[in-house]
């Protein structure tokens, strides 16, 4: 199970991040908002920790009046964001410990994803592989996937922008949400779930 957000995961050597909120003051400056460090869920005795950096609900984003940050707030606040934010995004620090098994999963989603610290090994359903070190990118596709931390004893860190998608259909098969094999167990809804396996909810 999940346990209580802190502000550092107690396994993972990798330094918190802090977080810059922009806004804008009456007189039409640009200012900062809020400067706040990372909150962490850890998960599986600590072997794996991640980290909501900022969601949005909807597209276009209403930045008016701090509709979008009161919308953030109001999300976290209800414990029902899931891996994936129908309508919105979701930008999402994740920590992998190192010999971690992968988890083959899919979410109906577009997924940038960067590494910041360490190596990955990214794992298709095809059997092909990508080796990404720090700085490369991921663009995932509605894709059947895992990660895997290869190295033999540092952690990686990586930081993942989930946008909400149309179902892909390919050959006339849509390719729904496969969370590993244990979607019964997860229908959509707070952060649980999936955390135990890779990171979060998907929808049913």
């Amino acid at each position: 199970m999940t346990k209580t957000p802190k502000e550092n995961p107690t396994s993972s050597p990798l330094p918190n991040y802090t977080r810059h909120i922009t806004t804008h003051s009456d007189q039409k400056l640009a200012t900062i908002h809020s400067t706040t460090q990372g909150a962490w869920t850890p998960v599986e005795d600590d072997t794996f920790a991640f980290s909501v950096a900022y969601t949005t609900s909807r597209f276009p984003v209403t930045l008016t009046a701090d509709a979008d940050l009161h919308a953030h707030e109001d999300l976290l606040a209800s414990n029902t964001l899931g891996l994936v934010n129908p309508g919105g995004t979701v930008c999402r620090v994740v920590d992998f410990a190192p010999g971690k098994p992968p988890l083959m999963h899919r979410t109906r989603s577009l997924d940038y994803g960067i590494v910041l610290e360490g190596e990955i090994e990214m794992v298709l359903d095809s059997g092909e592989t990508r080796h990404l070190r720090r700085g490369d990118i991921a663009v995932q596709r509605g894709t059947m996937h895992a990660w895997r931390n290869p190295q033999p004893a540092g952690w990686t860190r990586m930081v993942f922008v989930l946008q909400d998608c149309e179902a892909v259909e390919v050959g006339g098969v849509v390719l729904g949400e496969d969370l590993g094999g244990r979607g019964g167990d997860f229908a959509f809804g707070g952060e649980e779930g999936l955390l135990m396996g890779m990171g979060l909810r998907g929808r049913g």
